[in-house]
C-alpha cells in the first residue's frame, strides 16, 4: 500500500507536458467527478461513489500524502492559506469516505465523549501531527483573516458554506473567498430575513469573536456581502432572533 501511495503521489503531482499541473491538480480532478451543484444551492459530494472507486480513493490518499510532504512554512501567505484549506477539505472527504456515517459527520466519535471527529490527529505536516481542529483553530484562524476562513473549510454538512468546486489557489484566493462569503450569506442557510428579524447560521454564534465579537459586528459583516434586497431588509430590522445549522451530510 505504501508503494502504491508513493507511486500515485508521483503520478498525480509530477508536471505533464502541455498541462497546467500543480500540487492541487489531483484535488481539482476529484472535485470535478464527485462534487455537483444541487437545485437548492447546496453543493453535494458523492462520498459513496468515491468510496466505490479504488482508483480515485487511492488518488485522494496520494493527494493528501503529497500535501503532507509539502512545506507550508516556506510558502507565501496566500499560497499557505490555500494549502491549509485544501488539506482540511481533502482530509474531511477522506474521513467521510473511510467512516461512512449514514446521516452526519457528528456520528464519527473516536472516543465515547467526543462530539465529532475533529480533535483526533489525521495528518502529519513538517513533523507535527495535526487534527482538523488544529488546522482550523490553531493555524488558519489565528494567522489569516478569521472571518473568511469559515467560507474556505467545509465540514461535510448541509449547513456549512459550499465545498469549492475547484482547489483553492493563491492567485484567485481573495476573489474566491469573497465569492464564497457572498454565496453563503445570500443563501437561506446563511441568512434568512423573517418578520421578527434575522435568523442566521450558528457559525456566526459559535465563532462570533471572528465577526467583531458582537451582534453588531456579525450584522456589519453580513452587510458587506448581502445583495441589495437582503441588505435593505437587514438595515430596516437589524436584529438577530435565531441561529440555525443543518448537520446532515452534504451528499446527493
Amino acid at each position: 500500500m505504501r508503494f502504491l501511495i508513493a507511486f500515485l503521489t508521483l503520478v498525480f503531482t509530477a508536471p505533464t507536458q502541455g498541462q497546467d499541473v500543480d500540487l492541487h491538480t489531483p484535488w481539482d480532478a476529484l472535485l470535478s467527478r464527485y462534487l455537483t451543484d444541487h437545485p437548492d444551492g447546496v453543493a453535494r459530494f458523492d462520498y459513496a461513489a468515491l468510496r466505490a472507486s479504488a482508483q480515485d480513493s487511492a488518488a485522494l490518499e496520494a493527494y493528501i500524502a503529497a500535501l503532507e510532504a509539502a512545506r507550508p512554512s516556506t510558502m507565501g501567505e496566500d499560497e499557505a492559506f490555500a494549502y491549509w484549506a485544501n488539506l482540511y477539505n481533502a482530509v474531511t472527504v477522506r474521513l467521510i469516505v473511510d467512516e461512512a456515517p449514514e446521516r452526519s459527520i457528528r456520528q464519527i466519535r473516536p472516543r465515547p465523549w467526543s462530539i465529532g471527529p475533529w480533535g483526533v490527529d489525521r495528518v502529519t505536516v513538517e513533523g507535527e501531527a495535526l487534527s482538523l481542529d488544529n488546522i482550523e483553530h490553531d493555524i488558519m484562524r489565528p494567522r489569516y483573516e478569521a472571518a473568511l476562513v469559515h467560507y474556505a473549510v467545509n465540514c461535510a454538512s448541509i449547513g456549512c458554506p459550499n465545498l469549492k468546486p475547484t482547489a483553492w489557489r493563491a492567485d484567485t484566493l481573495h476573489a474566491d473567498l469573497e465569492a464564497g462569503a457572498r454565496a453563503y450569506i445570500n443563501h437561506p442557510r446563511g441568512v434568512t430575513m423573517t418578520e421578527r428579524g434575522l435568523e442566521v447560521s450558528r457559525i456566526y454564534r459559535w465563532f462570533r469573536v471572528d465577526f467583531g465579537d458582537s451582534e453588531e459586528g456579525v450584522i456589519a459583516h453580513i452587510l458587506q456581502y448581502a445583495e441589495p434586497e437582503l441588505a435593505a431588509a437587514i438595515e430596516a430590522n437589524p436584529n438577530i432572533v435565531g441561529h440555525e445549522y443543518d448537520w446532515a451530510l452534504n451528499q446527493p
